[in-house]
C-alpha cells in the first residue's frame, strides 16, 4: 500500500519504475520525474492499462477514487476506457452544441408552420437580443440566472413585452433541445414570473433621451422600406402626430434651401373640431432643423415626383399606412413601451426639464404651441399660431441636436435591408441615377381669403 509521502518522495531513476498500490493502482515514476497514475485491469480476456492523471493534480486519494469508480464500471460488463471515452467524445458534442446553432435548427424545423413575417420576427429578435450574450455557449450548461441577465437587459431598455416574448421563445428552443436529447431542463420556463409587468393605461412613449436614441437605432436597423425608416426619423425630430407627419404633401415646405425653412400643415389636417380647420391663419408651423431637412433630403429622389412625402408603398397617390411606423416599432421590441404617438410626450418631457434647468419662463406655452395643443382661449390660440417663432426655432434645434447624437445620417437609411413586399402601383418608388440634389421652387399651400 502506497503513503502520501511515498509518493511524494519517490525519485526518479535511469529507467521507468513502478510502485504499487492496492487493487492494481500502480505509480509510474519516469527518469525526467514524471509521476503518473495507471490501473491495470482485464476485460474481455484482454489486459488493459487506464491513464487515471498525473501527481501532484491527482493525489493518491484521487486515483484511488477514480480506480474505484471504474472497477464499479467493470463489474457492470463495461470497459471503463471505452466509457471514459465516449465520455470525453460527449463533453465535446455538447460544447458543439451551443444555445445559437440549437435555436437556429429548432427554427428552422418550425418556421413552416408561420407567417414569413412572424417567421422573421422570431430570428431576428434572437439576433438581436441573445445571440450576442448565450449564443456562444453550450446549451446544456445554461441556467436561470444567466437567462434572466438577458431579460433583464431587454427590460432595461424599455422593451418589457419583447423580454416576456423572447422569455416564450428561449423556453421553446430548450423543449426542442430536450426532445432532441440535448438538454435535460428548460431554465427559461418559470422566469416569466420574476419579469416586470406591463404598464397599462395611457399611450405608451420613451420619455428618457437615451433610451429614446436606443430605440430609434433599433428600430432603423430592421429590414423596413426606406420610406418607413425616414418618416419614423422625422415623426422623432418634428414631434408631430402621426397623421399629420402621413398626410405631409411637398407643397407644404417652403424655404427648403434657405435659412429658415418651414412645414406649413393646413388647418384642414390638423386635430380639432370643425371650427378648428376652418380657422383663417389656423396653419400650423413646424419650423425645420438641419437634421429634419436632411430627412427631406434624402427621401427627395424616392417620392419627389409625386404630391405626397410618405406615400404608401401599393398606392403612391395615398398616405402610408396608419401602422407602419408602429410595426417598425413592434418589431424593433417595443410593442407595449412605445408607439408613434410618444414621441410627442417624449418631447414635451424632455425638453419641459430642460426648460425648467436652461430656459426661459415662457418657454413651457412654447412647447405647447410647439406640439400645436388647443388653447382653451382659441382667440389667443388664434393670435400665437406663428409667435415665438425665433424661440420655437431654437428648442426645435435644442432637441434635434439631443435626439440625433449617435444616430446615422439620413441619406444611410437609404441603403440598409428592406422587407420584401408586394407592389401594387405602376410605379415603384426608386431614387433617380443623378446624384445633385437641389430642392424644387416649392409650391405653396392655397390659402384661404
Amino acid at each position: 500500500m502506497l503513503t502520501d509521502a511515498r509518493v511524494r518522495t519517490a525519485k526518479p531513476r535511469p529507467k521507468v519504475y513502478k510502485l504499487s498500490d492496492a487493487n492494481r493502482l500502480v505509480l509510474m515514476v519516469t527518469p525526467s520525474g514524471g509521476k503518473l497514475w495507471r490501473w491495470n485491469y482485464e476485460y474481455d480476456g484482454k489486459n488493459k492499462t487506464m491513464a487515471l492523471g498525473a501527481y501532484p493534480l491527482v493525489s493518491l486519494a484521487d486515483a484511488r477514487e477514480k480506480r474505484d469508480a471504474a472497477y464499479v464500471m467493470l463489474c457492470e460488463g463495461h470497459d471503463p476506457n471505452v466509457v471514459k471515452r465516449l465520455k470525453v467524445e460527449a463533453n465535446i458534442e455538447a460544447s458543439r452544441q451551443t444555445f445559437e446553432r440549437v435555436a437556429r435548427e429548432w427554427h428552422g424545423n418550425a418556421k413552416a408552420q408561420w407567417a414569413t413575417i412572424h417567421a422573421s420576427d422570431i430570428i431576428r429578435s434572437l439576433e438581436r437580443d441573445v445571440f450576442a450574450t448565450i449564443g456562444a455557449l453550450p446549451i446544456a450548461q445554461l441556467t436561470p440566472p444567466l437567462i434572466l441577465g438577458v431579460l433583464r437587459e431587454i427590460e432595461a431598455r424599455g422593451a418589457i413585452e419583447t423580454a416576456k416574448r423572447v422569455r416564450q421563445r428561449i423556453s421553446a428552443v430548450f423543449v426542442y433541445a430536450i426532445a432532441q436529447g440535448i438538454a435535460s431542463s428548460d431554465p427559461a420556463e418559470k422566469l416569466g414570473a420574476v419579469l416586470k409587468p406591463l404598464r397599462k393605461g395611457r399611450q405608451p412613449a420613451i420619455t428618457d433621451i437615451g433610451p429614446l436614441r436606443t430605440m430609434i437605432r433599433l428600430a432603423e436597423a430592421d429590414n423596413a422600406r426606406p420610406i418607413t425608416r425616414l418618416g419614423l426619423r422625422m415623426l422623432a425630430l418634428t414631434a408631430v402626430r402621426p397623421s399629420e407627419l402621413r398626410g405631409a404633401h411637398w407643397a407644404e415646405f417652403e424655404d427648403l434651401d434657405g435659412k429658415l425653412p418651414l412645414w406649413r400643415i393646413p388647418s384642414a389636417r390638423m386635430k380639432g373640431d370643425l371650427e378648428r380647420k376652418h380657422e383663417v391663419g389656423g396653419d400650423h408651423l413646424v419650423p425645420l432643423t438641419p437634421q429634419a431637412v436632411s430627412v427631406l433630403r434624402a427621401i427627395w429622389p424616392l417620392t419627389g415626383e409625386g404630391p405626397l412625402v410618405f406615400p404608401s408603398n401599393r398606392h403612391a397617390h395615398r398616405p402610408m399606412s396608419e401602422n407602419a411606423i408602429g410595426y417598425l416599432l413592434h418589431r424593433a421590441g417595443y410593442h407595449g413601451h412605445h408607439v408613434p404617438h410618444g414621441f410627442r410626450a417624449a418631447f414635451s418631457t424632455i425638453m419641459n426639464e430642460w426648460t425648467e434647468r436652461h430656459g426661459d419662463p415662457h418657454d413651457r406655452k412654447v412647447i405647447d404651441l410647439m406640439l400645436a395643443h388647443v388653447p382653451k382661449d382659441k382667440v389667443e390660440g388664434a393670435y400665437n399660431r406663428a409667435a415665438y417663432m425665433p424661440r420655437r426655432r431654437e428648442l426645435a434645434a435644442i432637441w434635434a441636436d439631443m435626439l440625433s447624437d449617435g444616430l446615422s445620417d439620413p441619406a444611410a437609411l437609404i441603403d440598409r435591408p428592406v422587407k420584401e413586399v408586394r407592389f401594387h402601383s405602376r410605379r415603384r418608388l426608386q431614387p433617380p441615377v443623378e446624384t445633385d440634389f437641389r430642392f424644387p421652387v416649392q409650391r405653396r399651400v392655397a390659402r384661404r381669403s
